[in-house]
Order: structure tokens, then C-alpha cells, then sequence
């Protein structure tokens, strides 16, 4: 039949399918460069936390005391400190602890928005110098929420320190999802979870200010 024999449009309909693919391939690597810029953000945010973490006031209440409240007979001062963990979740407000955490009994919400939005700050992107900067200055998607830390005691230190216990800590990063703009409407690229991000660091004194001796 004639109908089937015209190859009028011909080159239209193949320039109209090749357009298409070249869009979804541009876009989507424009997506996915992205993507690699976010991970890229989320990693260096939380060893940033972690930095801010480990001269700032800690997030479990009370705990900076501790080196001190562990000292009694069974525990002399100068003596090796009893092992401990203390965990606290953003998402929660809460703070959990194992072992020998004598008078840690608090999550501090003020000392995890030092860790997210920096110092002296309780919003995102407002930070005037690197001194200031938090986690969601880099990452701006970051919420107490997403952050856990955890407070392990690891050998350092000794009851009875000035300065407080001298914890290793872990921070992490979790559920957060990877956002893509073109691949979401084209794709349903909309839930691919991001992995959990950790950093430790040994902390060093556990407050805002100088201790005193």
C-alpha cells in the first residue's frame, strides 16, 4: 500500500526519538553530577560536626562533668576512667547511655544547633566566617533530625580530669535522601536513600570555654 511505502517525516520522527534520548542522557548526567556534589557536601558537613563537636559543649547533659563525678573510693582520682557510651539521637531529643555515666542525664538541644548551624547561630547559610560555620552552612539540608552522636569512652583521659572526659565521638548522618530535579519528574528517581556518613574524632575539652584548673 502506498500509506506504508511514504517515508514522508521519516527523518522528523527519528530527529524527534534521538532529541528525546539526548535530553534524558544530558539531564540525567546533570543530575548525577549532582549527586555527586551532594554527597561530597554531606561528607565534608560531618567532619565539620565532628570538629565543632569535640571543642564545644557536649550534647549529652552533664557530661563534661563526668571525669570528676566518677571520683570515689572504687575510682581515685588520676585513676583510669570507667567505660561509658552515651548516644544521642537528633531526631529523638534523647540521650542514652551505657555503662558508668554518672550524672549524664539530658539531651541539650542548644549544643546540637551549635553542631548544625555553627556557632552563634540558629539558621543555615548565615555564617560569616569558617569559625562560625555548621553542618547545614555546607549541607543546607541538614536537621537535628538527621544527626546521631555517640560519646565512647576509649582509654584516653583519667577520673578527675580538669578538662573534662576525653571521649572518642562519632557523628553520623542519616535518612537523607538524595534530590535529583530532571530524573524525579522523568524517572520517579524520588527515594534513593543516601548511606549513612560517620566521622570520629577524639574529643578535646568538652565546652565552650577554657577549663578551669
Amino acid at each position: 500500500m502506498r500509506v506504508l511505502r511514504d517515508q514522508n517525516g521519516a527523518v522528523l520522527v527519528e530527529t524527534t526519538v534521538m532529541m528525546a534520548l539526548m535530553f534524558v542522557f544530558v539531564l540525567g548526567s546533570i543530575d548525577f553530577l549532582f549527586l555527586l556534589y551532594q554527597w561530597n557536601a554531606a561528607s565534608k558537613a560531618v567532619q565539620l560536626g565532628a570538629r565543632i563537636a569535640a571543642v564545644s559543649n557536649p550534647v549529652a547533659t552533664g557530661l563534661n562533668n563526668l571525669s570528676n563525678a566518677v571520683v570515689s573510693v572504687s575510682v581515685p582520682p588520676g585513676a583510669v576512667m570507667p567505660f561509658f557510651e552515651v548516644r544521642c539521637s537528633g531526631a529523638n531529643a534523647t540521650c542514652a547511655c551505657t555503662g558508668t555515666c554518672t550524672g549524664v542525664n539530658g539531651y541539650d538541644a542548644a549544643a546540637m544547633n551549635t553542631i548544625i548551624f555553627g556557632r552563634g547561630s540558629a539558621s543555615c547559610t548565615d555564617a560569616t566566617s569558617a569559625y562560625n560555620a555548621g553542618m547545614c552552612d555546607i549541607f543546607a539540608r541538614i536537621k537535628a533530625a538527621n544527626v546521631v552522636i555517640s560519646y565512647t569512652q576509649t582509654g584516653l583521659g583519667y577520673a578527675g580530669r580538669p578538662g573534662g572526659p576525653a571521649p572518642t565521638i562519632t557523628l553520623a548522618l542519616e535518612n537523607m535522601s538524595f534530590q535529583f530535579f530532571f530524573l524525579s519528574g522523568l524517572l520517579r528517581f524520588n527515594d534513593i536513600r543516601m548511606p549513612a556518613f560517620t566521622t570520629s574524632i577524639t574529643a578535646e575539652d568538652l565546652s565552650s570555654s577554657a577549663p578551669s584548673m
